[in-house]
């Protein structure tokens, strides 16, 4: 079986970094994609962002363009999320995804495997 785990999350002030890792295991496939979602409280799950384990594609919502970086440790298999010029409104709940093959939909809506998520939450 697939398994996520998300970790990294934890209190930061407004302007600062965090950066969160997805270790994923029990592929048996070559071609997936691993994403991460967000959950505010009061909010629908929103994907941040996600990448390709085949070409290195990525995706990122445009709230977090520019301040957020996805990258990934194939040897580890380990993704990791940089992220910077952290904000309020980026408190949340994050998840990590993965999903069969790389699709930008998926990315957005959701994916078919998940792990337990991760509290980030940003102090003004």
């Amino acid at each position: 079986d697939v398994q996520l785990q998300a970790s990294g999350g934890g209190l930061v002030q407004a302007g600062g970094s965090l950066r969160l890792s997805c270790a994923a295991s029990g592929f048996t496939f070559d071609d997936y994609a691993i994403g991460w979602f967000r959950q505010a409280p009061g909010k629908e799950r929103e994907g941040v962002s996600c990448i390709s384990s085949s070409d290195g594609s990525t995706y990122y919502t445009d709230s977090v363009k520019g301040r957020f970086t996805i990258s990934s440790d194939n040897a580890k298999n380990t993704v990791y999320l940089q992220m910077n010029s952290l904000k309020p409104e980026d408190t949340a709940v994050y998840y990590c995804a993965a999903d069969w093959g790389f699709r930008v939909v998926a990315c957005r809506e959701g994916m078919h495997y998940w792990g337990k998520g991760t509290l980030v939450t940003v102090s003004s």
